[in-house]
């Protein structure tokens, strides 16, 4: 659950994180007009709470994978919870690249598509891997909650073995199971930060 909701917010996001930069004034294709759209989507999807957001789209998940429950049906309000929420840590890990590396790029004739492709994610390939190391973590602790709603997974068995059962024993294997897979997301995550980062 968590595997691939992390792949497609990776899919999503980044498209979108950079769409918010390039089409903002005074950047390499200003559209003022689609950044206003675009973040307007974003910051509506994020300002909608978790929980809610899975009972709002249990439509969406039966019309795309035929049904409201289970792992698989949990991954459509997984996406759309974080995707958004990487948008933003792409936007901001672009906007932190040079703009002198840009120009100069620009001065050597490269178009817009190359300046993105070549400079932009290039130049912050360890922030947005730190960025999705992080909205991996956050996806974790969305999938326990989406576990509460028939989603599946270790949220699923803390609710119905372990509190539903008043099962403590079972709430505390399932919260220390979430805790390490955490610790290992975050422990990957920044090794493979660091084995990027040039500077």
């Amino acid at each position: 659950m968590v595997g691939i909701s992390t792949l497609f917010t990776a899919l999503i996001g980044i498209p979108l994180g950079i769409l918010l930069v390039i089409t903002d004034r005074g950047r390499i294709w200003p559209q003022p007009w689609l950044q206003r759209i675009v973040g307007t989507v974003v910051n509506l999807f994020r300002a909608v709470p978790f929980i809610v957001l899975v009972l709002f789209l249990f439509p969406v998940s039966e019309f795309l994978v035929g049904s409201t429950l289970g792992a698989t049906a949990a991954t459509v309000p997984l996406i759309a919870g974080a995707a958004p929420f990487y948008a933003r840590m792409v936007e901001t890990a672009i906007r932190e690249v040079d703009k002198g590396v840009v120009e100069a790029a620009q001065s050597m004739g490269t178009t817009r598509f190359q300046v993105v492709t070549k400079v932009l994610l290039p130049e912050s390939t360890p922030a947005l891997v730190s960025g999705l190391t992080v909205t991996c973590v956050t996806l974790v602790s969305f999938s326990a909650m989406a576990g509460v709603v028939g989603g599946g997974g270790l949220g699923d068995a803390a609710y119905r073995y372990g509190f539903q059962s008043f099962n403590q024993g079972m709430l505390y294997v399932c919260g220390i199971l979430l805790v390490i897979m955490v610790q290992i997301v975050q422990w990957f995550g920044d090794w493979i930060a660091r084995r990027l980062d040039k500077r």
